[in-house]
């Protein structure tokens, strides 16, 4: 079978009347999985059924939802489902499709938005300056443990130069000095119990 991709960059996938699902892109056979985590990544798909070439992408996609539903996970509350199943014949039926599909872009963005937000506040936050520091203590600790570094036997290590306040020493400073200190005084420990 050849690739078929069609001119969007929209996979087509094949399903038989075994139930089998064929990626042509591809050229091997895949599960609902498969197209769920495509659908996660942000792959573009549609399914045809083999033999009348009619897009059933429609029915695959529902049922990987009751698939994921299944498992325990669910998503979908029953309020809901009985809503949208009372809309079904409804006058108002021709209309759920584009809300819905409106409301979650909505939500969607939301998220995004919300996600950045929360990045962009730990950017300059009390935790970020948290994790420089703990940065700054690691990379002491591995300076103190590489050959020829502080900490190597037979290397005596050099003590610490205290900030001076006339050049303006911060307490950034004076605690990555009083951790190395600190480092040196452990690895005499470790020397003398060796």
């Amino acid at each position: 079978m050849k690739k078929q991709i069609n001119g969007d960059g929209v996979v087509i996938i094949k399903k038989y009347a075994n139930r089998r699902l064929y990626n042509t892109e591809t050229s091997s056979y895949i599960t609902l999985d498969h197209l769920a985590t495509m659908t996660r990544e942000g792959r573009d798909f549609k399914v045809v059924d083999a033999k009348s070439d009619d897009d059933i992408t429609h029915n695959v996609l529902t049922q990987i939802i009751m698939e994921e539903e299944s498992r325990g996970q669910t998503m979908l509350p029953v309020n809901f489902l009985r809503q949208l199943i009372s809309m079904y014949g409804d006058s108002m039926q021709a209309m759920v499709p584009g809300y819905l599909e409106a409301s979650m872009d909505s939500f969607r963005r939301n998220q995004e938005q919300f996600k950045s937000a929360v990045e962009g506040a730990f950017a300059n936050s009390p935790f970020a300056e948290m994790a420089k520091r703990n940065m700054a203590m690691f990379e002491a600790a591995t300076q103190a443990f590489k050959p020829g570094g502080a900490g190597a036997p037979g290397v005596v290590p050099t003590p610490p130069a205290a900030p001076s306040s006339a050049s303006g020493g911060s307490s950034k400073d004076d605690e990555i000095a009083a951790l190395k200190s600190e480092l040196s005084r452990l690895q005499d420990k470790v020397e003398k119990l060796a």
